[in-house]
């Protein structure tokens, strides 16, 4: 499990933080940070804003946002997904007519999985409850979020469920896990990538292996040319080589992975990124 939360996270769990390990959880700007934005680190959301924004003026205020409301209630996925928590937050904020509140949590909800179609239903039938003025308004505000191509086809994700978003610093879009288990001996999840989305080189202390279960992409060993992949092909990763994968530009890519934990308990080492021309490549 390890492995694919720090995969997430943008971390090594066997290293500390460095370079090309940034830790997650820490918003980059505090003073232009939105006070309702979290990340997901493992199954908890580790929530900064309310101490970089109120912690010196209401730091019990802030304390109650970041370390109940974030850490303690958004954190229960057993009992509530973080994609329905914000559809039921999202609903309760445009039923109260708190407009500012309410973009900050359709730009998260957004994050959590939440399509445009979603939100737009969500907003239709809200006009009947809440008042066909605060629709208009709402209406407004998830144009400005999802913008106004329409929503792309939810990934196709194999047999497992497609579960949480797990974006990070070490993908270069939208990217799914949903853990499968195996731990403490090996780490085993079904990962998907958005169509474009690829990770960073990286190396595994014990190898890893890929079994692909939807879509096409790519992954490339270093010192050999890319491989295309496609439902049922398997890939082996001998242990510490480099090596990158993702989906193609014009599709998704579901793959479980199965990723042994080194002696240190380390499972993976992040590098630099692919070049992008020779992806863009890969796709002409």
């Amino acid at each position: 499990m390890e492995a694919f939360r720090a995969a997430r996270n943008g971390r090594n769990p066997g290293k500390p933080a460095g370079k090309n390990r940034p830790e997650t959880g820490a918003i980059r700007n505090p003073k232009q940070a939105d006070p309702q934005e979290g990340k997901v680190t493992g199954m908890t959301i580790k929530q900064t804003a309310g101490r970089d924004n109120l912690g010196d003026l209401a730091p019990v205020f802030a304390h109650l946002n970041d370390d109940v409301l974030f850490g303690e209630v958004w954190s229960r996925e057993d009992s509530l997904s973080l994609h329905d928590r914000s559809m039921v937050t999202c609903a309760a904020l445009m039923a109260q007519g708190l407009f500012p509140q309410l973009e900050s949590h359709i730009a998260l909800a957004k994050k959590n999985g939440v399509t445009r179609d979603e939100m737009v239903e969500i907003v239709t039938q809200l006009a009947f409850y809440a008042g066909w003025p605060k629709a208009w308004s709402a209406f407004g505000i998830v144009r400005k979020v999802y913008g106004d191509d329409a929503t792309e086809p939810a990934p196709v994700h194999g047999p497992f469920a497609l579960g949480e978003p797990a974006d990070g610093p070490n993908f270069t879009g939208h990217a799914w896990l949903q853990m499968l288990g195996g731990r403490p001996v090996a780490g085993a999840g079904n990962v998907t990538f958005d169509r474009g989305c690829y990770n960073r080189w990286h190396t595994h202390s014990k190898g890893q292996i890929l079994l692909v279960t939807a879509g096409h992409g790519w992954e490339q060993q270093e010192g050999q040319p890319a491989r295309e992949l496609h439902a049922g092909d398997v890939v082996v990763c001998p242990p510490n080589v480099r090596h990158w994968h993702g989906a193609a530009a014009d599709s998704t890519l579901t793959h479980i992975a199965i990723t042994p934990a080194g002696d240190d308990g380390s499972v993976v080492d992040w590098q630099e990124f692919p070049d992008q021309a020779e992806y863009d490549k890969l796709n002409a």
